[in-house]
C-alpha cells in the first residue's frame, strides 16, 4: 500500500514539473513573438490651432421681407397689364389699369363745378366789401366751395382706384387676369414680394438664451440648393419663451440678391453663438469605447492611448478641449488595431485624411 502511495506521489510531481516546464516554454515563445511583431504602419497629424464656432442648429421657414396680395377696390374691365410672373417691379409701377373713362369724365364735371363755386365766392367777397350782400350769403358760398373740393378729392380717389400700383419694389407673383377681362371689386390680382432679403423664422432652445444676441451670424441651407450656403444675421428676438417647447422664437435676415430663395421655403439654420481659438484634430482620429473618447499618439515609435474631452465639431474635424498639446503626434490611420504600448512606424501620406474642410457644416 505504501509503495503504491509513493508511486502516485512521484507521478504527481512529474506531472507538475512537466506543466511548469511547458508553461515556461509557452511564455518564452509569446514574449519572443511580441518582440518579433512588426511595427504597425500609421499616419499622424499634429493638432492645429483654428477658429472654432459654437453653433445652434434649427429648422425654419422663409418669409418675404414685405409681402402683399394686391386686390381691386372697384369693378371694371382690364385695359392694361404689367403682371408678368417673376418680373421685378419698382415702387409706383402700374401693374393693372381698369377702364377709367367714366371716372375721368366725372372728375372733369366736379372740377368744373368747383371752379364755378370759387368764382361765385370771389364775386360775393368783393360785393361784401361794400355791403351789397350779407355775410350769410358769403358763408353759404364758402361752404359750397368746400363741398365741391371734397367731391373733387373723392372723384380723384375713384379715378386712382382704377389703377393698381406696386406699393414697394418686389417680384410679381402668379396672375389669372387677362386684357379685356371684367374684374369685380375685391378680386385678388396677384402677389408682390420683396425678396432681396428674406426673413427666416426659427426657434432656439431656452438654455442658449444667455448666449444669443442681435447681429450674430446665421447660415442657411436648403435641400433645393445643396451646394449653396446662404448667409445673414440675427435681426429680432422674441419676448416670450414657448411654454411647451421651451424655445425662444427668433428672426434672421438672409441675403437673397440672387433670387434663389422663395417665401414659404424650408431652411436649415445654423446660428453662430461665439467664436474662439482652439485645438482641432481630424475627426477620424477619435476612438470611442462606452463613455470614453480617446486617441493614440506616437511617442518614440510607441503608441500611447490618451483620453480626450471633445468640443465643437466641424466638417471632418473636431475640437479637443482637454487631453492634447500642439506638439502631440496624433495617429489618424491604423489606430483601430492598436493597443497602448504597441510599436508603430509613422509614414507620411497626403491623402490619409479626406479634405472636408470646405464642406457645409453639420455640427449642432
Amino acid at each position: 500500500m505504501l509503495k503504491q502511495w509513493l508511486i502516485g506521489l512521484v507521478m504527481v510531481v512529474i506531472a507538475a514539473g512537466a506543466a511548469f516546464t511547458y508553461r515556461s516554454m509557452d511564455s518564452d515563445k509569446a514574449a519572443q513573438s511580441d518582440r518579433e511583431r512588426p511595427a504597425s504602419v500609421v499616419n499622424t497629424r499634429t493638432p492645429e490651432l483654428d477658429t472654432v464656432r459654437d453653433v445652434v442648429k434649427a429648422v425654419g421657414n422663409l418669409k418675404a421681407l414685405d409681402a402683399v396680395e394686391l386686390t381691386t377696390e372697384i369693378s371694371g374691365r382690364a385695359v392694361a397689364l404689367n403682371l408678368k410672373t417673376g418680373r421685378r417691379v419698382e415702387q409706383g409701377d402700374v401693374l393693372l389699369r381698369l377702364d377709367d373713362r367714366q371716372a375721368r369724365a366725372d372728375l372733369k364735371v366736379i372740377a368744373a363745378q368747383l371752379a364755378d363755386a370759387r368764382r361765385k365766392l370771389e364775386r360775393a367777397r368783393s360785393l361784401r366789401s361794400n355791403n351789397s350782400i350779407s355775410q350769410a350769403q358769403v358763408d353759404e358760398l364758402l361752404t359750397a366751395v368746400d363741398v365741391a373740393e371734397a367731391q373733387r378729392q373723392a372723384a380723384q380717389v375713384r379715378l386712382e382706384n382704377h389703377r393698381i400700383e406696386a406699393p414697394f419694389a418686389g417680384v410679381v407673383g402668379l396672375s389669372d387676369i387677362s386684357i379685356g377681362a371684367y374684374v369685380t371689386a375685391g378680386t385678388t390680382v396677384t402677389t408682390l414680394d420683396n425678396t432681396e432679403r428674406m426673413e427666416l423664422n426659427f426657434a432656439i432652445p431656452e438654455r442658449f438664451l444667455g448666449q444669443v444676441g442681435l447681429g450674430q451670424q446665421v447660415g442657411g441651407t436648403s435641400p433645393a440648393f445643396p451646394d449653396t450656403r446662404f448667409s445673414g444675421e440675427l435681426a429680432e428676438l422674441g419676448t416670450r419663451i414657448n411654454e411647451l417647447s421651451r424655445t425662444l422664437p427668433v428672426r434672421a435676415l438672409l441675403d437673397n440678391s440672387d433670387g434663389k430663395l422663395r417665401p414659404g421655403q424650408f431652411i436649415s439654420a445654423t446660428l453662430t453663438l461665439r467664436e474662439r481659438q482652439a485645438l482641432v484634430i481630424p475627426e477620424q482620429a477619435v476612438m470611442i469605447r462606452g463613455d470614453e473618447q480617446y486617441v493614440f499618439v506616437a511617442e518614440d515609435g510607441i503608441a500611447r492611448r490618451i483620453s480626450v474631452v471633445l468640443g465643437s465639431r466641424m466638417p471632418g474635424r473636431v475640437e479637443v478641449a482637454e487631453g492634447l498639446a500642439l506638439e502631440d503626434a496624433v495617429i489618424v490611420t491604423g489606430q483601430d488595431r492598436l493597443s497602448s504600448g504597441n510599436r508603430v512606424r509613422v509614414v507620411d501620406e497626403d491623402n490619409a485624411i479626406p479634405d472636408n474642410r470646405f464642406a457645409l457644416p453639420t455640427e449642432s
